[in-house]
């Protein structure tokens, strides 16, 4: 690593890990409970368990984000981290935040609004947080001795995500003015600024790993930013349809959804042609796997999956239900689970000094959690295609048919022990690595990764 306070990252990244660990433990709760053994509702009743899976994701996707703010925006701005301290107190108040909202959740202190359960009171606490994150890291770019379009629009995506959350906090007592404001804050975030959050993590990886001039892959942020903006703004139409807003939603909301995969693709176009192009061999090859597979998963997950049941003449069958499901599970895993691996995958052995990222659990981990996804979101498939069959066609009541495709869910809970083995091989590779010891390289350097700086005489010792 260039500079002494990227090692925060690293504490990001370890936060990240735990309550990744605790958001599949809540998926196989409910996953269970789906399959008809609900053995634990008396303690963690269903709908608990969803609004933890869900705020979970939420919450380590988040200090993904910001842990690899913290390791890309020093290096990119060529300065020290404003405020290490600052970072780390605003980490342990985050942590701090969510813990008291996931406990509050099992014992129905919540707004009960899906995706924002978080009650009030701590909402105001997740805005200062936040505050001080966007100014810690907005200071470091203030002061640095360089702005690269990489570092701005990671910059832009992570403020616009702190002021998008604001609608959310708009109080209401009408259901349909409440569902329009909520979405604002869901689909503005996840298909529209954490896409710039993702594009500016991307061109950082790409950049480092593929020796692609950062002039030529910064061109193509610039058409993922569009293309982001073009499509995503009025694409939140489509969850529009059937809350009661006007009937223009229908094709504006159709209409722009249908582009909305047009961002993706030109993710996965842009990654996948920048690692053809690259001449550099880059030694961490897994650090690229997962850069690279994060945009194709996306472009299936989120691109084509969520045009796949967007249509208006679709979703008029589809809306909530498990087919919602299969389209959020590949589309947050390949868009944003996976980038946020990238990261710590590329930044572990610079953080750490150590050189495990081509060990055999490394490779494990991404081949055995990218299949088990994928089967996870067959599973779904099948089991959606069949609830809505019987139960958006037929007519079979609504219970009827959750115990008509408790079978499917055996076939769901085999599938994420495939992807929990995966997950559970990153994070003992995580372990593995330890604690940041890694020496900071010299002014100059022109990269960081374990085996160039043994070969110049800058680290010593690596494990």
């Amino acid at each position: 690593m260039k500079y002494e306070s990227q090692r925060v990252a690293w504490w990001f990244f370890a936060t990240c890990m735990l309550l990744l660990s605790l958001q599949i433990v809540y998926g196989f709760i409910m996953g269970f409970a789906h399959a008809g053994y609900d053995n634990l509702h008396a303690i963690i009743p269903f709908h608990a368990a969803r609004a933890t899976h869900t705020n979970l994701l939420v919450m380590w996707l988040l200090c993904g984000f910001m842990g690899a703010a913290y390791y890309i925006i020093p290096e990119e701005s060529e300065s020290e981290l404003y405020s290490p301290k600052l970072a780390l107190v605003q980490l342990g108040a985050l942590v701090v935040t969510g813990v008291t909202a996931i406990i509050g959740f099992h014992f129905n202190w919540w707004e009960g609004r899906k995706f924002l359960e978080i009650p009030r009171p701590l909402d105001f606490l997740v805005v200062i947080d936040v505050l001080a994150f966007i100014f810690n890291i907005g200071m470091t770019v203030k002061n640095g001795r360089r702005f690269t379009t990489t570092s701005l629009v990671l910059f832009f995506g992570l403020f616009a995500a702190a002021l998008l959350y604001l609608p959310g906090m708009i109080p209401t007592i009408n259901q349909t003015n409440d569902s329009y404001w909520r979405w604002w804050v869901v689909h503005l975030w996840v298909e529209g600024v954490w896409e710039l959050i993702m594009g500016g993590i991307l061109s950082f990886l790409l950049i480092k790993l593929t020796g692609v001039d950062r002039e030529v892959i910064e061109k193509w942020l610039y058409v993922i930013v569009g293309l982001t903006f073009l499509s995503g703004i009025l694409g939140t139409g489509h969850h529009y349809y059937f809350i009661g807003t006007p009937n223009y939603w229908k094709w504006i909301g159709g209409v722009f959804s249908a582009l909305e995969p047009l961002a993706f693709l030109g993710m996965a176009i842009y990654a996948v042609t920048m690692a053809r192009k690259g001449g550099r061999n880059h030694p961490n090859r897994n650090a690229l796997l997962w850069t690279v597979g994060c945009s194709i998963m996306s472009f299936v997950g989120a691109g084509f999956l969520g045009f796949a049941h967007t249509i208006p003449q679709v979703n008029l069958y589809t809306h909530g239900t498990l087919i919602t499901a299969m389209h959020g599970h590949l589309a947050f895993w390949g868009a944003y689970a996976m980038i946020v691996l990238a990261i710590i995958t590329y930044a572990l052995p610079n953080l750490t000094g150590r050189r495990r990222h081509d060990a055999p659990s490394a490779q494990i981990a991404f081949w055995t959690s990218n299949i088990g996804m994928l089967a996870m979101t067959a599973a779904f498939a099948v089991a959606g295609i069949t609830q809505v069959y019987l139960e958006r066609r037929v007519g079979m009541d609504f219970i009827v048919v959750q115990r008509e495709i408790q079978v499917h869910f055996v076939g769901l809970i085999l599938a994420a022990s495939l992807f929990t083995f995966g997950i559970g091989a990153f994070i003992w590779n995580f372990i593995k690595y330890g604690r940041p010891v890694g020496e900071v390289l010299p002014a100059g350097a022109s990269d960081e990764t374990p085996e160039e700086a043994i070969t110049a005489g800058h680290l010593e010792g690596i494990a």
